[in-house]
């Protein structure tokens, strides 16, 4: 039942997630060259429920991170023929979720190779066709493709880092472990030191945690923050600095630490969310540091880690996972 849900519950809390934030820090539909030959465009995540996307000139080619929703996609589409006359050979999910990879058919359709971590192809198998069918009851920009699931990637890798370079510029595809979901995959340009994150690492309340393996997630950051990237492309919020990789991994630090305390003192569930949803309210305080990513979600937050704490196992298996 929690997996037949999923949809109608998941783009909903992101969109309400997106009110939280002021319109100074949300500029939706924007496109910024982060360094010369890659650019970033934030996601309309209020309105279109739509992901980040990034932009990667190579000599002959272009590379897209995230599929996005399919008409997510086109947008971001449209944008890389605007600054480039280069074709979109690649297109990287950094992981299953619709919002990053449901528009995968719009890709292969325009002759784009679909790129992921082997993970992301074996999530979809665990979790479709039940999502995508759900998703397009939900989503007129999904149904219209008329298929019967996802498309899964192309093309997918299990050594990390995947590379990709024309002699001047390199792509490194890596892979540090289970956060958001068993797939998540980073993209690093190391010559420019610019990290793209999927959902890994988001820049606001944004985070979704029921596919998570959350006493994990802080770790696959703190890895990828090893990298030694000095610009970060987030899934989701604005891009930045290093500041995004310490504040997201503290989050979990933080919410990990607060809920076992809890539920080593005796605590049961009800003793920390009451109600459900997205009016659910919680006695899980974290640190200031840390308010960035706290929003109307976080009761979801602490539940999800009250259930992996207490079941000892990752989230995204009690969810329904195999």
């Amino acid at each position: 039942m929690r997996d037949r849900l999923w949809a109608a519950t998941t783009f909903a809390a992101l969109a309400s997630l997106a009110l939280f934030t002021t319109g100074s820090e949300a500029q939706p539909g924007t496109v910024k060259e982060i360094v010369s030959g890659v650019w970033f465009r934030e996601g309309d995540l209020l309105k279109q429920g739509h992901c980040n996307n990034v932009i990667i000139e190579m000599a002959d080619y272009l590379i897209v991170v995230d599929a996005n929703f399919p008409s997510g996609a086109r947008a971001a589409l449209a944008e890389a023929r605007q600054v480039s006359s280069k074709p979109v050979k690649y297109v990287f999910d950094t992981h299953h979720h619709g919002d990053h990879a449901y528009g995968n058919p719009v890709w292969t359709r325009e002759g784009a190779i679909t790129l992921a971590h082997k993970g992301v192809a074996e999530e979809m198998k665990r979790y479709e066709p039940k999502r995508w069918l759900d998703t397009a009851k939900q989503r007129a920009d999904v149904g219209e493709l008329g298929l019967p699931t996802a498309e899964p990637p192309q093309q997918t890798f299990d050594q990390s880092p995947f590379v990709l370079s024309d002699g001047k510029r390199r792509v490194e595809f890596h892979f540090f472990g289970w956060a958001h979901t068993r797939g998540d995959g980073f993209v690093y340009l190391p010559n420019e030191r610019v990290l793209s994150t999927g959902d890994a690492v988001v820049n606001g309340p944004y985070n979704y945690t029921a596919d998570g393996y959350i006493g994990n997630w802080a770790n696959v950051v703190r890895a990828a923050a090893k990298l030694g990237a000095t610009r970060v492309l987030p899934g989701h919020g604005g891009a930045g600095g290093t500041e995004i990789l310490t504040g997201q991994q503290q989050f979990f630090v933080e919410l990990h630490r607060a809920v076992k305390a809890a539920v080593d003192g005796g605590s049961k569930i009800e003793d920390l969310v009451t109600k459900g949803g997205q009016k659910a309210s919680t006695t899980i305080q974290l640190p200031e540091t840390v308010k960035n990513w706290v929003g109307p979600s976080f009761p979801n937050q602490v539940k999800d880690a009250f259930e992996e704490i207490s079941e000892g196992k990752p989230h995204g298996e009690i969810l329904g996972g195999k």
